[in-house]
């Protein structure tokens, strides 16, 4: 996962007279879980096909030019990267709820 990629593939691809701003997320494992336990590692895996809807349905969210996603499945170790997603739009009011939605309901729908 690179972000540095993602952006420049945003950057590269995306109507330029479109975007005002880029935003990201990358999502890293914890040391501890969210009721305090200690994570040595986890086990991941999504659901393509409900990432894919996702994406599309950000797209259609006003003022949003462009929306990427990256998530690795398989087993993390405490700080390897489990998500990217880099959403990209007009103005600030339009592109953070974006993102915020997006990756909730990747968290929500497709893990």
């Amino acid at each position: 996962m690179d972000l540095n990629k993602m952006i420049e593939r945003v950057r590269k691809n995306t109507d330029p007279s479109k975007v005002g701003m880029i935003t990201s997320h990358l999502g890293v494992v914890r040391r501890t879980s969210r009721n305090g336990r200690e994570v040595l590692s986890i086990e991941v895996a999504y659901d393509q096909e409900a990432i894919q809807a996702v994406i599309r349905d950000t797209r259609k969210m006003p003022g949003i030019a462009e929306v990427l996603v990256e998530a690795r499945e398989g087993r993390l170790n405490v700080g390897e990267e489990i998500m990217a997603v880099v959403v990209a739009g007009d103005i600030r009011e339009n592109v953070f709820p974006a993102l915020v939605t997006a990756v909730n309901r990747i968290k929500k729908e497709a893990s």
